[in-house]
Formats: C-alpha cells, structure tokens, sequence
C-alpha cells in the first residue's frame, strides 16, 4: 500500500485517480453555481458553496490539482456566465481567479484550523483577482465621486465575504467527517 501511495503521489495530477476527482469536483461546482442566493448586476454571485468542491481538491491533493480544477471551473464558467469585455479581464476574472482557489493546498495539513487558513487564503487570493479587474475594466460604474478602488473593493467584498463564511462552515463540517483525508 505504501509504495501504491508513492507512485500516486509522483505523478501528481496526472493520476487516472485524481484527475477522475478533480473531473467530478470541477462538475459539483458547475451545479453548486447554478443554485444562486443573489447575483449582482455586473457579476459574482452568492451561491450555495461553488468554492467548496475546488477548495477540497486543493486541501485533499494540493495546489497544483487545485490551481488546475480551480482554471478548468473558471473557464467552464464563462460559458454560463459571460461577463466578457477584454482578454486580460478575462484572466483576471476566470481562470486566474478560480484558479487561485486551489491555492488552499498550501495548507494541506492534519488540522482543522489549518484547512480553515487554507480557505481564507485563497478567497482572499480570489478577491485580489477581481479587485484588479474591477479597478481596471469596471471603474466606470462606481458612482460619481467614489473612490474606483474603494468602489471595486466593495463590490467583490460584497458576494466573496458570504462565499467565504459558506465556504469555512462546509470545509469545516467535511474536515470533520474526514473529507480531506484520502485513500488510494
């Protein structure tokens, strides 16, 4: 069993195993997304978790199958939500956004609390994402006189800090029934 563990863990997301889980996170956050709490005029969304399923493959396997799950759900979901104006708002919006969701396998460990980092991490990675696109290709709709800044910070922070108070709440109830933790 442990030299089964070895051989998984060099070939890393190219495993038949973890790119199968990676595939069906990827798919849980397409159907989470389509439940919507609240969508703003401009996009983002609160939902019931689409976070979650690309934050647990980055706690379970790491960063790369994260940052790869995480790109492959920001690209799928231009599809369903296509709030396009420029390539580069593109990136910031989509791949490099999601993808920055995996970073939360920087904080793969035995902990709870560790997992918890994790998740903050990298929502907050992903509010640094749209913070920009929002600065850049979205300044013209902040009111007259507002900051563009200030206006972008709030309006990201305004569906992210819901999306992160979901987000710990299932990665914490899923770490406790033993989620992060996988066998071959």
């Amino acid at each position: 069993m442990a030299d089964a563990q070895v051989r998984v863990q060099k070939q890393g997301f190219l495993n038949p195993r973890v790119i199968a889980e990676a595939s069906v996170m990827v798919a849980l956050a397409v159907v989470l997304d389509a439940f919507r709490i609240f969508t703003l005029p401009q996009g983002g969304s609160i939902t019931f978790g689409e976070m979650v399923p690309i934050l647990l493959i980055a706690l379970r396997r790491g960063p790369k199958v994260g940052i790869f799950a995480g790109m492959v759900f920001g690209i799928v979901d231009v599809y369903f939500e296509p709030f396009v104006y420029n390539p580069i708002q593109f990136l910031l919006d989509y791949p490099l956004a999601y993808g920055a969701l995996g970073l939360a396998g920087l904080f793969r460990g035995k902990s709870t609390l560790y997992a918890g980092l994790g998740v903050a991490f990298a929502i907050g990675a992903r509010f640094v994402s749209h913070f920009f696109s929002g600065l850049i290709f979205f300044a013209s709709y902040a009111p007259a006189g507002e900051n563009p800044a200030l206006y972008s910070a709030i309006y990201n922070a305004s569906y992210l800090l819901p999306g992160l108070l979901i987000s710990e709440f299932a990665i914490l109830i899923l770490a406790k029934g033993g989620a992060l933790k996988f066998r071959l």
